[in-house]
């Protein structure tokens, strides 16, 4: 029998590259997003279904397929919007995330739920680079959403059995991904000729490119001792936002000098690096390096926007 997996929000960046590493593996990939499937990486799925969750027709879905992973991307995933409308935000993620947890329990108790967390819930950390056993703190409605559902993945677990892990991850990226600094950037020096940028510059990520998160949930997924644990997902590598942009201008063949307006948006984290020691124990090690990575989102972010 094929192994069999669902993805909700296929549709979204992450969920798409998730869907084809898992079809490509040979995976029965179940999709579920509530976009049109035109819009769907039908070519990666083995079924999809438009559905906006939480819907009563899951249940039956979950019980004619049995899958036995599920990997949970659907949700907002917007700072900015969960400061001003932290509601949408808690009932896309914290409460979308129970209801999916609480329909595998009723239907499918042996399925392996992984949650799509965030470096988010660090907020602002100690220390850095930031392992799992650090508290959180988050600065945004979007870090305490994400922080929620993890707790809600570890009760799952303790009270019901339910097999959850939880993945924090840091800055993704890559092609297919229209928002975000990287993005920003593209689309500043291409359309404006010309960049400049929120913050110092010295604010730093940890960015960690979408192939590289796929192949790392196959790990957690197969490997992972599924018991409400959280798993960091980045690469290890501290970069600053100034540097990032020099990166982006070299790749786009621009000499602009990119300057910043000195003001950091509200509930945004300043600096970000990963320990990745616990992921890397179960066999993970980043494959995309960062200027490998940029060059080819500099190139889709030309052809995207210019058309070449």
């Amino acid at each position: 029998m094929t192994n069999s997996i669902l993805v909700t929000g296929v549709a979204g960046f992450l969920g798409r590259y998730i869907a084809r590493h898992f079809f490509a593996q040979g995976w029965y990939v179940i999709g579920i997003d509530n976009s049109p499937p035109e819009n769907a990486p039908l070519g990666n799925l083995s079924v999809y279904y438009r559905l906006r969750l939480p819907d009563p027709h899951l249940s039956t879905y979950l019980k004619q397929h049995s899958p036995q992973i599920c990997i949970h991307c659907a949700g907002r995933a917007s700072v900015g919007l969960s400061v001003t409308d932290p509601i949408a935000d808690y009932y896309a993620n914290t409460a979308l995330t129970l209801e999916i947890l609480n329909s595998l329990r009723l239907d499918v108790p042996t399925c392996r739920f992984i949650y799509l967390s965030s470096a988010a819930v660090y907020g602002n950390p100690q220390s850095l680079p930031v392992s799992e056993d650090q508290p959180p703190s988050p600065v945004s409605p979007y870090g305490f959403h994400k922080w929620q559902g993890e707790q809600l993945c570890l009760e799952f677990t303790k009270v019901y059995g339910l097999p959850t892990a939880s993945v924090r991850i840091f800055s993704a990226y890559g092609p297919g991904l229209r928002r975000q600094v990287v993005w920003d950037i593209c689309q500043k020096v291409i359309a404006q000729k010309s960049l400049k940028l929120q913050g110092t510059g010295q604010e730093s990520r940890d960015f960690i490119h979408a192939l590289d998160i796929a192949k790392a949930l196959d790990i957690i997924a197969t490997k992972a001792p599924m018991q409400g644990e959280v798993y960091n997902l980045g690469t290890g590598r501290e970069v600053a936002i100034a540097n990032l942009a020099v990166m982006v201008l070299e790749a786009l063949g621009c000499d602009y000098t990119p300057t910043f307006d000195g003001v950091v948006p509200v509930a945004t984290p300043l600096n970000w690096s990963a320990d990745i020691a616990k992921l890397n124990f179960l066999g993970f090690n980043s494959s995309v390096p960062l200027e490998q990575g940029i060059k080819t989102f500099a190139n889709w972010c030309r052809a995207e926007l210019i058309g070449v």
